[in-house]
């Protein structure tokens, strides 16, 4: 199975980007985290480190299967910032890989023109920064191979939808049951 790589900058929201990590190596998933700074220690956005396991110049990118943007301030802009970041998104967007993003994340999305078309979600006040995007409502929104998410509360069914699309529907419900998530 192909990894799915999750991006880190300084600023990240932590819940996000070490939920969505969490969760998908509990499902049997490989996940790893990559350092977009030239560093592996990553300064979350409430100043909790983070070890990420590559730094991006050293990761082999092109087995992903999915690519994961954690959203938070500054780390949001940062991602944006990473030209080959940027660079990999659109390509794997328009090779038909999953792209995903959470919380302010999506309007790095929308920057690059990937949110065209499609329905998506984001933090409250971004809505603007998801050009050509039909603007949702829920939790979670996947569109095709796009997904995104609106914030630290929807980490857990933002990583439990990923779950679901790189396995199946069966092993995330299994799994969210598992940490006691919306258990009837």
């Amino acid at each position: 199975m192909s990894k799915v790589f999750l991006f880190l900058a300084d600023g990240f929201e932590e819940v996000e980007g070490l939920t969505v990590v969490d969760l998908l190596r509990r499902a049997g998933i490989e996940t790893e985290m990559v350092s977009v700074t030239g560093k592996k220690e990553i300064s979350g956005s409430h100043g909790i480190r983070v070890m990420a396991d590559v730094l991006f110049e050293d990761a082999d990118l092109a087995q992903g299967a999915m690519y994961v943007l954690p959203g938070g301030m500054p780390g949001t802009r940062h991602l944006a910032e990473h030209e080959k970041l940027c660079a990999l998104l659109t390509g794997a967007a328009a090779g038909g890989k999953k792209v995903a993003a959470i919380c302010a994340a999506p309007s790095v999305l929308g920057g690059l023109g990937i949110l065209r078309g499609k329905k998506a979600v984001c933090y409250p006040g971004f809505e603007e920064k998801l050009e050509g995007a039909e603007i949702g409502s829920g939790e979670v929104e996947v569109s095709g191979q796009i997904t995104t998410s609106r914030g630290m509360g929807t980490a857990i069914p933002f990583a439990l939808a990923l779950v679901a699309q790189l396995k199946d529907q069966k092993t995330a419900d299994d799994l969210g049951k598992s940490v006691i998530y919306r258990v009837s």
